[in-house]
């Protein structure tokens, strides 16, 4: 069998080996209550599945997200072995900047959320990750700063009321 896209051929393959690695570790989690034996969900399947996604466990979201993604892989592993592509469409250059930008950017995210707050170290993540691009805008880089700090105040702190700091420890 021939490849006929090597750049879909690696990505499902990626996606495929992740998606499988994940399901893997999430079954060291427990899933949710278990059925008794003489209880109707023990025996069906659709049952077992509505009482776990009622009272779901550690493990049952990172298994499900686990089982779709490698799933998603397996369609576009299909995908690159059946579907002809122009000349086969090759893989690219390797875009480092971009990587090593956007994983620098959500690491210092991290690190800082306690000290500097959420207004600090999202300003953080948005310029860092914007270096990923080659141009580079002030304007854009601030408004998307005012609009990611909002949004995630908005969801993070006054919707899902979970305890981070919003400004630096230093300003109280």
């Amino acid at each position: 069998m021939r490849v006929k896209s090597e750049r879909d051929f690696w990505s499902g393959l990626v996606f495929v080996v992740v998606g499988v690695v994940f399901a893997g570790g999430a079954t060291d989690y427990g899933m949710g209550p278990a059925c008794p034996a003489q209880d109707p969900c023990a025996a069906n399947l659709w049952a077992r599945f509505s009482q776990l996604s009622a009272q779901p466990g550690a493990g049952y979201f990172p298994l499900g997200l686990g089982v779709l993604l490698a799933f998603v892989g397996a369609v576009v592993l299909f995908k690159s072995l059946t579907l002809e592509s122009d000349g086969g469409d090759p893989i690219g250059a390797f875009a480092w900047r971009p990587l090593v930008a956007i994983v620098a950017a959500v690491v210092f995210f991290g690190a800082l959320l306690e000290p500097l707050g959420l207004v600090g170290s999202v300003t953080v993540l948005v310029c860092i990750s914007s270096l990923a691009d080659a141009e580079f805008h002030w304007k854009s880089v601030l408004a998307s700063v005012t609009v990611l700090t909002a949004g995630a105040w908005l969801v993070l702190v006054w919707t899902l009321k979970l305890a981070i700091p919003v400004w630096p420890g230093f300003l109280g």
